[in-house]
């Protein structure tokens, strides 16, 4: 007679080709198995180091200068990563001398008025914005030609927030901030983009529309960059972004073609 598996395995076993969640995971007695444990241990210490890692900040810029991108530093008024943990509206502001920098170098590196402002902040994942930032303005770029020519500012112990007083410094008339999201389980890196018309402090939530989980493991950075161009052009035509501007995206024909440039997104 044969004895018994010491890992009863989970029926539902096959669940786990279709997404990254923790399902299936099988039992060892009354217990998970000792590889789940271990796997859980090391995926929660993943989501901690992701909400205290520094973001690189030079290596960034410099990724950004040898693709082709312009970039300035800023930073909130959140002095470290306690503060910014603390006290959430401290890195919903920007530090004066940041604001100084934006208004004098900002006014030297791009044209006044710029269509718009990409913000990339280190939020609550620097992780994701390091890995995910710069592919995604790479998979942007179909749509805006100009991309290269528009500001691009690295946000430190950011939140959301940031980028409209950061939008509003630089005259742009929308901003993206592509931001970390909050580390999950299974997702230490996931990134979310914030996008806001006619930005300046003061805005709330409902006045922005947002894309998650963009990620290779998520939303693709195609399907990312087709959705924020599509959000983009409706807010030129509407006039305003958030709660009035929906994603229709899946369902409405797509932006660029083989004819020509991208269309419903060129400088008026």
């Amino acid at each position: 007679m044969s004895k018994p598996a010491i890992v009863t395995p989970d029926p539902w076993l096959r669940l786990q080709g279709l997404t990254r969640a923790r399902v299936a995971l099988g039992r060892a007695g009354v217990s998970l198995p000792t590889r789940e444990v271990l796997r859980f241990g090391t995926a929660h210490a993943q989501a901690r180091d992701a909400v205290h890692q520094a973001l690189d900040v030079a290596t960034l810029q410099a990724d950004l200068r040898d693709a082709g991108f312009a970039s300035l530093a800023a930073h909130s008024q959140a002095t470290d990563r306690s503060m910014y943990l603390r006290r959430p509206d401290r890195g919903r502001s920007l530090a004066p001398e940041s604001l100084a920098l934006l208004n004098t170098e900002g006014a030297r590196l791009w044209a006044p008025r710029p269509r718009l402002a990409v913000v990339l902040a280190d939020g609550l994942s620097s992780l994701a914005t390091a890995r995910h930032g710069l592919p995604l303005l790479q998979a942007l770029q179909p749509y805006f030609p100009d991309l290269g020519t528009l500001p691009v500012i690295i946000a430190s112990q950011a939140r959301v927030a940031l980028g409209d007083e950061i939008g509003q410094a630089l005259g742009a008339e929308q901003v993206v901030v592509m931001i970390g999201e909050r580390p999950g389980l299974s997702s230490p890196d996931s990134l979310g983009l914030y996008l806001t018309a006619r930005p300046r402090p003061g805005l709330t939530d409902a006045e922005r529309n947002c894309i998650s989980n963009v990620r290779p493991e998520g939303l693709t950075y195609a399907d990312a960059a087709r959705k924020l161009a599509f959000l983009i052009a409706g807010a030129l035509k509407l006039g305003r972004t958030g709660v009035d501007l929906k994603d229709d995206s899946d369902a409405a024909p797509a932006l660029t073609d083989t004819a020509g440039p991208p269309r419903g997104l060129a400088a008026p």
